[in-house]
């Protein structure tokens, strides 16, 4: 029964003749109701004689009139307001020659004036109503075969937001919907001014504006048809320049596949185009696949434990915590110095994983008594350290507020993560810790060096804690980088500003950072990662930052240097032309992880860092930058130990445009 119905088995000739047939015979039967409708069912004898006796003029009018109109030769599938345009003239044509064609005849005497107007109406309906319902069946077939052979359910389709002007939602909803094999299911729209709310198109509500896409998926999700996927219909052109990147962005942090429809920007032809979906990513500005880790080791090594995330509230911290929560921890600790920050990922947290215990701490890593209270309380296992101050010239600029972050808050997260029995801890590290020219990248430097201490450590005693670093490019989208800055500067129409022509950098997606993070611990608890080592992950060629702005305004649909300027102003203080991944002194080495590679540099012993950065604690309580720039240098310049000779001396190096002295005592300032 279903293959007689599917039209792709009719021969096409055969299909236009009883297309033809059925229409005719409507403008017969709709005479015949406009009769009963007209005298409410009391028909006299010689009335129904005389409509049996003009139905073959009738139904054989309308067949040279909708032969004429070529009704029969329109893909009706396709439906769209031009077709329903031709076929209500085709109607009206059809009633008008067939009254003629019967009065001309001498077969209307018994025709009331008002017939030809009622019959028109209905046969307009019965044309239109019999379309819609075979649509409509055909969808229903085309759905059923697609649940697979021998009654075997397909894969559920993907629950689906679509953004885009209502009339591209329109035509994209309509492609969908013939085409269900594509696998989506459209459960919102959101439009672009957000004036349509609460209205509903093919039933469909519309939720909000293009800025109402987290609150979207939260509404969706609290009444469980929470989207997978995100379709920007009218090929992605009908949205704003900048707000295309930031959409993409916002969707992936949350979690959701983006595509874009590509059909003509006619209305009319792209309703009879076939469905055409193109997959956009942010790491389109990487020029590079997205590295894919292992998800099963992942899993089975976050299953069932204690979790503890600094900078829960920030854009890693934040991608760490959705991640973690979706793989079934025992419990998660959100730990942040942010307010707002940790209250918006409590909510997160609160709304989409309601049954996760978990626990929000308002606490700054470098409060070193709290931090240890919060470790006592909840005795993690797990410790992601995701805390920093990462603004290469604010920190530049506060390098005591720098050291107490980077430096002192490492230390403390570290040393309670050893007191309190986690079993391992993962601190985020940037490629600027190397070889570092500037107040960031040393103070993260030495959180590497603090870490990879206590990893050799716990070597010689009984204690298997695991503490390690992830080193990270620069992570596009994340708050306060590079992709934000060049959003806002599009938004306010302004050129694109970049510090060198020839600067560039390590890019990464914040999916690949957390991955990254994730992979490190699960291959650590696996005991598949050397003790002592950094591990960096295989990031491509550097990209010059000149061609990500070009790329982001290509993706604007714009062209660089004409419709937006781009702006050359200068480097910064702190900041490198070329960034590195490995220190010159450090060995580089494969790793059991694909698509990472392992550093392993010269340690330095625990007692030593802790001396030194006793001494930092000191000049920062003293508010002194001059002697924390000097201790910095001091500690990673150092060749000896100050346990053998209490004294180190290295040569000055350019701060800004002032040189600091390098020499002190170490030991002395413990």
């Amino acid at each position: 029964m279903i293959d007689l119905l599917r039209t792709s088995t009719i021969p096409r000739y055969t299909r236009k003749a009883v297309i033809l047939l059925a229409d005719s015979l409507a403008t017969g039967a709709a005479l015949a109701v406009a009769l009963v409708l007209r005298l409410s069912g009391d028909i006299p004898p010689h009335m129904s004689q005389g409509l049996i006796d003009a139905l073959p003029v009738t139904v054989l009018s309308a067949m040279l009139v909708f032969y004429g109109a070529g009704l029969h030769r329109r893909v009706w599938r396709f439906l769209s307001p031009s077709d329903l345009r031709v076929l209500v003239a085709a109607a009206t044509a059809a009633v008008v020659c067939s009254t003629a064609a019967t009065a001309l005849l001498g077969l209307a005497e018994w025709m009331p004036l008002s017939l030809p107007i009622i019959q028109w109406f209905v046969l307009v309906v019965l044309l239109a109503s019999a379309r819609f319902a075979w649509r409509a069946l055909r969808g229903h077939l085309r759905a059923t075969t697609l649940n697979g052979a021998g009654g075997e359910p397909r894969a559920e389709p993907l629950r689906t937001l679509i953004v885009g002007a209502p009339e591209n939602a329109e035509v994209l909803l309509h492609q969908l919907e013939i085409a269900p094999e594509a696998g989506y299911r459209v459960v919102g729209i959101l439009d672009l001014t957000g004036k349509d709310v609460s209205l509903k198109l093919h039933g469909i509500p519309i939720l909000g504006s293009l800025d109402f896409l987290e609150q979207a998926v939260q509404r969706l999700d609290a009444a469980h048809q929470r989207p997978e996927a995100l379709i920007i219909a009218g090929n992605g052109d009908c949205i704003p320049t900048p707000r295309t990147v930031r959409l993409v962005s916002e969707a992936q942090t949350l979690g959701l596949r983006v595509v874009r429809s590509l059909h003509p920007a006619d209305p009319n032809a792209a309703r009879q185009a076939p469905l055409s979906l193109q997959t956009i990513d942010l790491a389109d500005l990487l020029g590079r696949p997205q590295t894919q880790l292992d998800n099963v080791a992942i899993t089975r090594a976050i299953a069932g434990r204690r979790v503890l995330v600094t900078g829960a509230g920030g854009t890693i911290g934040r991608e760490l915590v959705r991640q973690i929560a979706s793989m079934n921890p025992a419990q998660i600790v959100l730990l942040d110095a942010g307010e707002y920050n940790l209250y918006s990922v409590d909510m997160e947290m609160a709304e989409h994983f309601p049954e996760l215990p978990r626990s929000a701490v308002l606490c700054s890593i470098r409060q070193r008594q709290s931090v240890m209270d919060a470790f006592e309380e909840y005795r993690p296992e797990l410790v992601f350290h995701a805390a920093a101050l990462k603004h290469v010239p604010l920190v530049e600029q506060n390098p005591c507020a720098g050291v107490m972050t980077n430096v002192l808050g490492t230390r403390n997260v570290a040393d309670a993560a050893r007191q309190w029995g986690a079993r391992a801890m993962v601190q985020i590290s940037t490629d600027k810790a190397v070889n570092p020219v500037g107040v960031m990248g040393a103070t993260k430097r030495l959180g590497e060096l603090y870490c990879q201490a206590l990893d050799l450590e716990n070597c010689r005693t009984d204690n298997p804690a695991r503490f390690m670093t992830v080193r990270f490019g620069n992570v596009l989208g994340s708050s306060g980088s590079l992709i934000p800055l060049f959003q806002r500067q599009l938004d306010l129409h302004q050129p694109l500003t970049v510090t060198h022509p020839d600067v560039e950098r390590y890019f990464m997606t914040v999916h690949e950072a957390v991955q990254l993070t994730l992979q490190s611990t699960a291959c650590a608890l696996e005991g598949n990662l050397g003790r002592g080592r950094i591990f960096v992950l295989d990031m491509g060629a550097p990209i010059k930052i000149i061609d990500i702005a070009r790329r982001m305004i290509r993706l604007a649909g714009l062209v660089p240097e004409r419709d937006v300027p781009i702006d050359i102003v200068g480097l910064r203080p702190g900041e490198k032309l070329f960034e590195e991944l490995f220190d010159g002194s450090e060995e580089k080495l494969p790793s059991t992880i694909a698509g990472v590679f392992e550093a392993e540099p010269p340690p330095i012993p625990l007692k030593t860092l802790n001396y030194a950065f006793d001494g930092l604690a000191e000049a920062t309580r003293k508010g002194d930058s001059a002697a924390v720039l000097a201790r910095l240098d001091l500690v990673l310049k150092a060749r000896t130990s100050p346990v053998e000779t209490g004294r180190l001396v290295v040569p000055a190096i350019a701060h800004g445009r002032r040189v600091v002295p390098m020499t002190t005592t170490i030991a002395g300032s413990a």
